[in-house]
């Protein structure tokens, strides 16, 4: 997957930082660039979707999710939690993380039903996790998505308004991006 350096759809909505902060002061290890975090969430393999139950009690589970045109994409079945959870409060946190960085990104997640933005995701799901689904009635159909639920698959784009870095190592340090609404 390559990024150019705005991340954009191709209807030209952009994901850049409008603001950015180091977290820690007077931490030596250089902050991590916007560039190094979006590769990291790109890159990633597990990510965890924090959600909120309609009483207020946070839930949370694995989801196999992607970086694509510079939002988040994850898949869930309507009946499961997190879905239902949306459905009613779309706020959201992703989280992952790797040798290096861990990463939480807040926001909301919305169902996204445009054909090519589903086909795209299709194939971004087949070429990282060799995961194959169709696209069919704005939705995805297929198997072996066991934290999803079964198929059809809507497709959650997660629009964030807050990325948090940490670095895990001597690499990095900690960082704070915003961004606008889209």
């Amino acid at each position: 997957m390559t990024h150019s350096s705005q991340d954009a759809d191709p209807s030209g909505r952009t994901r850049e930082p409008v603001a950015q902060k180091a977290l820690l002061t007077g931490d030596p290890r250089p902050a991590p660039t916007w560039a190094e975090a979006r590769q990291h969430l790109a890159e990633a393999t597990t990510y965890w979707v924090a959600t909120v139950r309609p009483e207020g009690q946070p839930h949370v589970m694995p989801v196999l999710a992607l970086w694509l045109d510079g939002f988040l994409y994850f898949v869930a079945n309507g009946e499961t939690r997190k879905a239902r959870n949306l459905a009613g409060n779309a706020a959201c946190v992703i989280t992952t993380s790797d040798h290096a960085l861990d990463l939480a990104v807040e926001g909301s997640a919305s169902i996204m039903r445009d054909d090519a933005t589903l086909q795209r995701v299709a194939e971004a799901y087949e070429a990282k996790y060799g995961w194959v689904v169709t696209v069919r009635a704005g939705a995805l159909h297929g198997a072996g998505a066991p934290t999803a639920g079964p198929s059809p698959y809507d497709v959650y784009e997660v629009s964030f308004a807050t990325l948090f870095a940490f670095g895990t190592t001597e690499s990095f340090g900690a960082m704070r991006w915003r961004f606008q609404e889209v």
